[in-house]
């Protein structure tokens, strides 16, 4: 099998040398697409031995990876982030379950036996609710959602989409493989934080996010979208409602302004329950009747 490892790079002429030739150790060809770097990455990448991909300007790590999966021939390819916060070393392990024939999709996870004791804590409390939002789109149970470092085989490659040019594609790309019933494994593996190098603000980073995420869970799971939510207010509108009921009978002074917001309550809720089961009947068909 011939082995690749894709590499999408954006002002890391620091790192991207050591992590293109440890890289070089485990693979038969690495390719480093440079996102419109401004420094001096793709001749560093060259002169370590990588083919390089350029993008004319920084277009995002999605359209990056798009590059590299279109550039590859490979049978089995490996992608890892270019700052050297993932272990080249631990490639063979990813490779492994593919080449053995026991996985289309080997994501690398810093969580598959607990919590990391390495991990931040503001960071792993944003990556746990990345991981339940793409985990309620996708319908996976997936312990690290937002890994870069991952084994596909080559026969996935049609199934990605890459919708989303940015950071969103770990989730938009676990949600294309579940919605495609690819196998999905995971393995154990480290990452080093101290190399981090990136530019973006963690939070605005990580709620622009999950604000796609919301997005791609209001088209792939409608009734946690609209259902649940729907069926939250309908039961508090409900109550209200009783509570107003209750007494009128018992003769005590009704305030109308919460029983016009017990009534709207109901309604909305019962708007939103009916919406999410519409919108998932009609996904189901066109899942359905598009096969």
């Amino acid at each position: 099998m011939k082995t690749a490892a894709i590499i999408p790079a954006f002002n890391e002429e620091v790192a991207i040398g050591s992590v293109v030739l440890l890289s070089r150790e485990h693979v038969d060809e690495v390719l480093v697409v440079d996102d419109g770097s401004t420094d001096r990455t793709a001749s560093v990448a060259e002169m370590a031995g990588a083919r390089v991909l350029r993008h004319h300007k920084n277009l995002g790590k999605g359209a990056a990876l798009k590059t590299g999966f279109q550039a590859t021939d490979a049978d089995v390819i490996v992608t890892l982030d270019a700052d050297g916060q993932h272990d080249p070393a631990e490639i063979p392990k990813l490779m492994e379950p593919i080449i053995r024939g026991e996985a289309d999709i080997v994501n690398g996870s810093r969580y598959l036996h607990g919590t990391d004791e390495n991990t931040p804590r503001y960071r792993r409390v944003g990556q746990k609710i990345l991981d339940t939002a793409t985990n309620i789109s996708t319908g996976l149970e997936i312990t690290d959602t937002q890994s870069g470092f991952r084994a596909f085989s080559s026969k996935t490659i049609p199934h990605f989409r890459f919708r989303d040019p940015g950071f969103v594609v770990e989730s938009e790309m676990l949600a294309d493989a579940a919605e495609a019933g690819l196998r999905i494994m995971e393995v154990e593996v480290g990452v080093r934080y101290d190399v981090d190098g990136s530019t973006r603000n963690p939070v605005s980073h990580g709620v622009s996010v999950l604000l796609r995420i919301l997005g791609d869970i209001e088209v792939r799971r409608p009734l946690y979208y609209f259902t649940l939510p729907g069926l939250i207010i309908g039961i508090a509108g409900a109550a209200l409602t009783l509570m107003f009921i209750r007494d009128y009978i018992t003769g005590v002074s009704v305030n109308m302004g919460p029983t016009i917001v017990a009534v709207m309550l109901t309604l909305f809720g019962t708007f939103f329950i009916f919406t999410g089961i519409i919108l998932d009947s009609m996904r189901r068909m066109i899942i359905h009747y598009g096969r």
